[in-house]
């Protein structure tokens, strides 16, 4: 610090008459006089503005600002709110990698767990599907018998046999439907996952890994 300033300083706490028990003191700048004001403890004409902190060799240690605003508190708060926001993230991003690299040893072990994931996925809709094709065939068959009751009524057993009918196949339809969901987004998960374990690692497979495959129709 320049002599100019210590002399400022050293003035200033003459002028106070606070003596120094401290280690260190406070000064700023009183509003209304326009003087430098400093003490041992920070000086009431300081008290919500800013001042700084001094060593007793008149080094300056820090500066505290003035209060925050109701508006710079929102501010600061958001700010805060998103940092911890993105330190959540990051810290979710490295326990994914970690499980990625703990799950496969190898960009292999990946296509094949995608291949037997796939794979599981299409037996339960080739089961769905056979079970949907038989209830169509009995579907067809009441009601071609309930064309005899047109213009009669239809006996209340044939009536519930093909409602069932129909809600059975609704069921199966809708099975089928969600399986060709889950198809498609284990392709999506596993390309992920190989994305990122080939960024992670520099690594990628040797075999032709499954891409472009449709769900069966």
């Amino acid at each position: 610090m320049s002599t100019p300033k210590l002399l400022a300083i050293a003035a200033a706490l003459l002028l106070t008459g606070q003596a120094l028990a401290a280690g260190e003191f406070y000064c700023c700048q009183d509003p209304q006089s326009g003087r430098r004001v400093c003490g041992d403890s920070v000086p009431d004409a300081c008290r919500g503005r800013g001042f700084k902190v001094f060593d007793r060799g008149g080094n300056l240690l820090k500066e505290v600002g003035p209060p925050l605003t109701p508006e710079q508190k929102a501010a600061k708060a958001e700010e805060e709110l998103r940092r911890k926001q993105e330190e959540a993230a990051a810290k979710e991003q490295r326990r994914k990698d970690q499980a990625l690299l703990d799950t496969y040893a190898t960009p292999e072990d990946i296509d094949m767990a995608q291949k037997k994931a796939e794979g599981d996925v299409t037996l339960s809709i080739r089961e769905a599907q056979t079970r949907l094709d038989g209830i169509r065939k009995k579907h067809a068959k009441i009601a071609n018998e309930a064309e005899f009751y047109k213009k009669k009524t239809m006996p209340p057993e044939l009536q519930k046999d093909l409602r069932a009918a129909e809600h059975e196949m609704q069921v199966q339809q809708e099975l089928i439907d969600a399986k060709k969901k889950e198809f498609d987004a284990i392709h999506g998960r596993y390309d992920a996952d190989r994305k990122r374990y080939t960024e992670l690692t520099g690594r990628r497979s040797t075999t032709a890994a499954p891409s472009g495959t449709a769900a069966p129709r």
